[in-house]
């Protein structure tokens, strides 16, 4: 072997970083903090499989289009078993609105917008015996990395315990794909790479359901699945074999709701009073399948390990949550985990040099994503903003807040569900494939929103959804909460 990379966690974009970086002339070997995966059927993996390395592992996620379009790209084979065992692809034209629906003609491009529909569990434990067998790629497992080994700024390998006994593996290139959680910064002694935060401003909580035998899921023509009613953000992820999961995700200052919601009653409580969950977990429909799973500490990340444009370490790569945190809440961490991964892959494939490479990876980290950051964070400060509204009865939002309100509601809303060219252009960069707000530069398309904004709502009625669910003060009546 002319090369060896270490790969730091098995998650997903550890998976992804294997499964890119995997050739016939290196070495590959994905250390991680977990046993290896039993050799179980999906649902008993989701059952039975321990990954304390993976908080999110049991939370709801939604798989985009742009990581969809590289497994099916680079990955066939995996692609063809993940949903050989169960995963599910909608299409594009299948998650249109029932506006649109009857009269979609497919066009060039439909193709990548589709989304996956797979428990965490299902998609990673595929993955990994797909990774296994690709070539030079090896798994340490139970592996608990303790440290780093430099020489100078040169990263040179990792000090790793299995079993009681202390090793070192040597590298000529590491990866850290830890997560959010990553030590390597503490490691290296570089604790000034954080360039950026955003705080989340919201608690995660997420429950998964099993459809009952002979039931079949709630059409798409009904009240909606996701929305937002300002103190509690729902949304209902379907899943693989028969299965789906709902997250609610609760701002930090709903003190007394976020602290109820991991009691699985009040939970469903929640679930029974917003017409767009109450359908999916009737009880002549489906069954709890897990307890409720939280997760907190939600704070957006960028990290560098540049100064002045010159690498700070060497022979040393971070992808995924590791340098790059997002709220859960937009699914897309998944995505950047498997873009970073291929990014890397690429630029391995254009240089040796370990400066440039590092160099190369977060100069294209920051053009492919920081749009995405960028907009993350300007949409979690407006959450936080309107929860803490949501807490001021008779609150009446100033001038600039009612437009920007208005134009998402009464423009874009029903322009994207009426008119299938502006839902094209804005599903785009909802599933990654361009910048997020390329269709707002696009005449064509604003043209369109335009129309829609200046439209009477009275002739646009029909493109408006139902109300996603109760006031705050009613939802705290019926849960018995105080407001």
């Amino acid at each position: 072997m002319s090369e060896t990379i270490l790969i730091a966690g098995a998650g997903i974009a550890g998976l992804m970083a294997a499964m890119a970086l995997a050739r016939d002339d290196r070495s590959v070997v994905v250390v991680d903090r977990d046993p290896p995966p039993p050799a179980l059927s999906v649902d008993q993996a989701f059952d039975e499989w321990e990954r304390k390395g993976v908080t999110q592992l049991r939370h709801s996620h939604v798989f985009l289009g742009r990581l969809i379009k590289l497994i099916r790209t680079q990955h066939p084979r995996l692609w063809t078993t993940l949903i050989e065992s169960g995963a599910r692809e909608c299409s594009f034209g299948d998650a249109l609105p029932p506006q649109l629906r009857a009269r979609y003609r497919y066009a060039p491009g439909d193709e990548d917008m589709s989304f996956l529909f797979s428990r965490r569990t299902t998609l990673e434990l595929i993955m990994r015996r797909y990774a296994a067998t690709l070539p030079g790629v090896a798994f340490a497992t139970e592996a608990g990395i303790r440290g780093v080994l430099t020489d100078g700024d040169r990263v040179t390998g990792l000090k790793v315990q299995i079993g009681g006994e202390m090793r070192e593996m040597m590298a000529d290139s590491v990866i850290d794909a830890t997560g959010r959680t990553t030590q390597f910064p503490d490691w290296l002694g570089l604790n000034e790479t954080v360039v950026d935060t955003s705080p989340a401003g919201i608690l995660y909580f997420t429950r998964h359901y099993r459809l009952l035998d002979g039931a079949e899921e709630p059409s798409r023509d009904g009240p909606p699945g996701a929305g937002d009613l300002g103190y509690l953000k729902f949304g209902v992820f379907a899943a693989d074999n028969r299965h789906f999961s709902i997250t609610l995700a609760v701002p930090e200052i709903e003190t007394d709701l976020r602290t109820a919601m991991l009691n699985p009653d009040v939970f469903d409580a929640v679930c029974r009073e917003v017409p767009g969950t109450a359908r999916w977990i009737d009880a002549a429909r489906a069954e709890p399948a897990s307890k409720v799973f939280g997760m907190g500490n939600l704070i957006s990340l960028w990290r560098s390990y540049r100064k002045d444009d010159a690498p700070r370490v060497r022979n040393f790569y971070p992808i995924g949550d590791a340098t790059l945190r997002t709220n859960p809440l937009y699914g897309r961490g998944c995505s950047v985990g498997a873009i970073m991964a291929h990014l890397l892959a690429d630029i391995f494939a254009e240089t040796a040099d370990p400066a440039e490479r590092l160099k190369r990876l977060e100069t294209r980290t920051r053009e492919e994503l920081h749009p995405f950051y960028d907009l993350m964070a300007k949409q979690d400060a407006q959450a936080i903003r309107r929860a803490r509204n949501e807490q001021m009865p008779g609150y009446k939002p100033r001038f600039r807040a009612r437009v920007i309100k208005s134009f998402a509601e009464d423009a874009v809303g029903p322009a994207s569900r009426g008119d299938i060219e502006v839902m094209r252009a804005v599903m785009r960069g909802f599933h990654m494939l361009e910048n997020p707000t390329a269709w707002t530069k696009r005449f064509g398309i604003m043209a369109r929103v335009m129309k829609a904004w200046a439209t009477p709502k009275a002739l646009k009625k029909n493109l408006y959804p139902p109300k996603p669910g109760p006031e705050r003060a009613e939802m705290l009546r019926a849960l018995g909460l105080a407001a």
